[in-house]
């Protein structure tokens, strides 16, 4: 039997391990239809992960305080989809969160321009719309710098071959695509939602050293919810009239 503990104090017996996704549909549908990620011990995991043993477990809906940093590590990851859909041959680099947004690193010989953004949005829209469900598999360290060297994605392999050697490689798809990275995420692109906007284009060192090759970087943000995501634009568009009437 694993006992779960919920955040009110109850207990839930389960006959053995079980997924976060189960937790929430023993303590209600509703929940289960709102739940993105899970605190097993105060640790964040995917819903997909399971629980075998004795543990405080918390849902993590999208009202969540850690929702929001779940929401914009996937943006990342549907950035990166869209733009190898839209830009074949395109490689992926990093994209981690950063305050208020996201941003991934990209690997192409012509730069993007600020007009390509209003398209790589639109894809972005489309495949939440799409509903990709997530997994995770772990790979072999040798068989996984072959496999990303294998179609063209160089930069990953070696990401990869300098992780240390204790550590799991962690492939996580997005339906077919797939990258690879710690986690946790969503359990679909459907709940990353559409309050997001990319932002601006810039350059960057591979590394963020000026010896190695510099990739395309690309700047977004994204939020809970659209009126989220307005107050914020309407705060970056206070602050540079501010700005403006100093000059």
């Amino acid at each position: 039997m694993v006992a779960i503990t919920l955040p009110d104090g109850s207990v839930r017996q389960f006959d053995g391990a079980v997924t976060g996704t189960q937790i929430a549909e023993n303590i209600s549908k509703s929940l289960a239809k709102k739940a993105l990620a899970m605190k097993v011990a105060g640790v964040l995991c995917d819903l997909f992960a399971t629980v075998d043993h004795d543990a405080s477990v918390e849902i993590v809906t999208r009202e969540h305080p850690d929702a929001l940093e779940l929401i914009r590590h996937d943006a990342a990851h549907l950035l990166a989809q869209a733009v190898q859909e839209l830009f074949p041959g395109t490689q992926v680099t990093i994209g981690p969160n950063i305050e208020d947004g996201f941003y991934y690193d990209f690997a192409r010989d012509v730069p993007f321009s600020t007009d390509d953004l209003a398209a790589i949005e639109k894809r972005m829209a489309e495949i939440v719309d799409e509903d990709r469900p997530t997994r995770k598999e772990v790979w072999d360290r040798d068989e996984a710098i072959k496999r990303f060297n294998d179609i063209g994605e160089k930069y990953k392999a070696e990401i990869i071959a300098d992780l240390p050697k204790d550590e799991d490689v962690k492939i996580y798809f997005h339906g077919d695509w797939h990258d690879l990275c710690r986690g946790p995420h969503l359990p679909s692109t459907k709940h990353i939602g559409k309050a997001f906007k990319l932002m601006k284009v810039a350059g960057a060192y591979w590394r963020g050293d000026h010896r190695n090759a510099v990739l395309h970087r690309i700047y977004g943000t994204a939020w809970a919810n659209e009126k989220d995501l307005k107050a914020y634009l309407h705060r970056l568009e206070e602050a540079e009239k501010r700005d403006h009437r100093k000059l």
